[in-house]
């Protein structure tokens, strides 16, 4: 829900981590050059950034 806040993911919110997901972190991370978590991953720096400009859903 905090990557459609975003606007970096469209699908279904269902709470599977798949590659549409996957993608969106990458989506994300990319935009906000976010290099400390592997591309892909929802890290520790990634879930930081991203709940520090998004709203508790």
């Amino acid at each position: 829900m905090r990557l459609r806040q975003v606007a970096v993911y469209f699908g279904d919110i269902d709470e599977n981590f798949d590659e549409q997901v996957e993608s969106a972190v990458r989506r994300y991370q990319f935009t906000r050059d976010i290099d400390d978590d592997d591309r892909g991953v929802y890290g520790g720096a990634t879930r930081e950034r991203l709940e520090s400009e998004t709203s508790e859903p």
